[in-house]
């Protein structure tokens, strides 16, 4: 009997986690009373009475009830008991704690279960209200600051232009204004966009105020990150990215997403200087080798050290390196700028051009000798040196390789029957 009393009792307190506490009780028929009519931010924790975690919760949800009372509104509801306001604001899950804030939107909180937690995050997103109120203005949700300078704001206007006609890989984060993950995202989108530079585009679009786009992509929630394909775009094929809210996280998500669709890229011969601005000018690194004259290293010679060149190019692919090449002695100020030639041919060099600094193979010509080399500058050892004069060495017109052998200069045949013998003598 004592042990169905205990367990009655149980059972009756987990209906009413929160009795003589800071946190008030809601329902549906006070709901949009309190909260959704108030022009307090509330903190509201939809829970489930049977749940572990929010009986867990409660007395971390009590602690920042108390320390935020007279300041934010802290509330808890049985979402297990009135089902219809759980299923209002998509709870799918106990517990679930939304905040309430910028003109009554909820927005999820997903911080440490903690008192601490909680109040930092009720505190900001009352310091958000206030400072809309004093200014009508966003303060980090508009990706505006001298730190996101690589995010590119976009529009409902100008969307369809800057993205679906480019042939560019984009990630675009739909965002709102008040919202607090958006916020605590801005500076890491904007790391991001600022690596991945030259190889992915990453845009922004405030979603309240462009709502033709966020219809679009069926934006529900904030911040939603979409995934846009390198080369021809359609609506269709718009995909949701699925990788974590790091620095990190988004590079090497978008960077794994690049090899699976850019093509290795093409080794050119340095010909002209906007030939090779185009190649390398925007890339982070051009990998300039100088080959064997034709005369020394003849066509199946050539091929050989241009097919290791290619191989290590669709190996390096994600890298979005620029490759080019040139004929020992074609370009001679190439040649001076990276001190070339001192080493014999072949010889390669990794240049920044937009640094001005380099830096040279010393290994062997060779697949694993490059690699080496290659793998060692992309994880940021090796040494470099500036380019010499700090500016782009001037590029002569040259032709490009016909694919052929070279021919050997012929010897002129010397016909002596028309000299004389003191001549004969002579030679």
């Amino acid at each position: 009997m004592q042990e169905f009393l205990g367990i009655l009792l149980l059972i009756s307190g987990a209906h009413c986690l929160y009795s003589n506490s800071d946190v008030i009780n809601l329902k549906p028929n006070n709901f949009d009373n309190l909260v959704l009519n108030s022009d307090n931010v509330w903190v509201v924790e939809f829970f489930a009475p049977w749940c572990g975690h929010c009986q867990m919760l409660t007395p971390e949800y009590n602690k920042a009830a108390t320390a935020l009372k007279g300041i934010v509104k802290v509330g808890a509801i049985n979402a297990d008991e009135h089902k219809s306001l759980g299923a209002k604001y998509g709870i799918q899950g106990f517990p679930t704690i939304k905040i309430f804030g910028i003109d009554n939107k909820p927005e999820d909180y997903n911080g440490p279960r903690t008192a601490a937690g909680i109040v930092d995050a009720a505190l900001n997103v009352a310091g958000q209200k206030a400072r809309k109120i004093l200014g009508g203005k966003r303060s980090t949700g508009d990706f505006k600051s001298k730190d996101s300078k690589d995010v590119i704001e976009l529009t409902d206007d100008t969307f369809d232009n800057i993205v679906m006609n480019s042939d560019d890989m984009w990630l675009i984060e739909f965002y709102a204004p008040w919202c607090g993950h958006c916020k605590n995202l801005a500076p890491i989108w904007a790391s991001a966009a600022t690596e991945l530079k030259g190889k992915v585009k990453l845009g922004a679009i405030d979603a309240t105020a462009n709502r033709v786009k966020a219809s679009q992509y069926e934006i529900k929630g904030y911040p939603t990150i979409k995934y846009f394909a390198p080369g021809k775009k359609s609506t269709d094929f718009v995909q949701e990215y699925d990788g974590g809210r790091t620095s990190s996280d988004i590079v090497n998500w978008a960077l794994e997403k690049l090899a699976e669709n850019v093509p290795a890229p093409e080794v050119l011969q340095i010909i002209n200087e906007k030939g090779l601005r185009e190649v390398c000018e925007n890339k982070p690194l051009c990998v300039i080798s100088v080959l064997p004259h034709i005369l020394d290293c003849q066509s199946e010679c050539r091929n050989g050290y241009l097919k290791i060149l290619n191989e290590l190019g669709e190996k390096y692919k994600q890298k979005m390196w620029g490759w080019v090449w040139t004929e020992a002695g074609a370009q001679p100020h190439i040649e001076e700028a990276l001190e070339i030639g001192g080493f014999g041919y072949p010889a390669l060099a990794a240049v920044n051009i937009k640094k001005m600094k380099y830096s040279l193979l010393k290994g062997s010509f060779s697949y694993d000798g490059i690699n080496e080399f290659l793998r060692d500058l992309s994880y940021g050892r090796g040494g470099t040196a500036p380019l010499k004069g700090a500016q782009l060495p001037t590029i002569l017109e040259t032709k490009s390789w016909d694919g052929k052998d070279a021919e050997l200069p012929q010897e002129e045949e010397i016909d002596l029957s028309d000299i004389d013998l003191d001549e004969k003598d002579e030679l």
